[in-house]
């Protein structure tokens, strides 16, 4: 496995449309950082939140997840209650190549106030927008910007080609658009 470089990661998105839109170099004026930055690709948070409240009292299941578990908002800015979390999504949109792993970690001026990006893979063939979870682990409001930077993609490739890729097994995260709560394949 080798970390890509900016050149590649520039060649891929732009020649290949591996990141839609696109920021070639990093935006950091007045913002949190995103765009293209030396060995990785700093992605923005998007203006669709669905913020984690206890309105319902509903049970956390992944095999069965309840929509009512949320509240959508849609923001120049989130600000996610003490001790809870918000989905979100990337406002690129990705297209994994077949010999390509990503990992998305958490920004580290959000990490600074408490704020937690889960770390998570954007397996080879996986083409969609990046469903994001934000973690506010202080017991304050933390505020989410939109529009701005959220987490860094790291490229990392094999020297071959997977056996069986996401897009191979038809991965129920596949294409994916908006913010996608937690899916479990049931038996046909």
């Amino acid at each position: 496995m080798s970390i890509k470089s900016d050149r590649w990661i520039r060649g891929m998105a732009l020649e290949h449309g591996m990141i839609e839109p696109f920021v070639d170099g990093q935006i950091r004026t007045g913002v949190i950082s995103y765009g293209l930055s030396s060995y990785g690709y700093d992605m923005r948070v998007a203006d669709e939140f669905k913020v984690f409240m206890n309105v319902f009292n509903v049970v956390v299941d992944p095999k069965d997840f309840s929509p009512r578990s949320f509240v959508d908002i849609k923001a120049d800015y989130c600000d996610i209650p003490p001790n809870s979390f918000a989905l979100a999504r990337s406002m690129e949109y990705f297209r994994i190549p077949r010999r390509i792993l990503c990992i998305v970690m958490g920004k580290s001026s959000y990490a600074r106030c408490g704020i937690v990006v889960n770390v998570t893979p954007l397996e080879p063939g996986w083409e969609g927008y990046v469903t994001i979870e934000i973690s506010n682990t202080t017991p304050l409001p933390a505020r989410i910007y939109a529009n701005e930077g959220i987490g860094q993609v790291i490229f990392l490739e094999s020297d071959e080609d997977c056996e069986v890729s996401y897009a191979d097994k038809r991965g129920k995260y596949q294409q994916q658009h908006g913010i996608v709560l937690p899916r479990i394949e049931h038996p046909r």
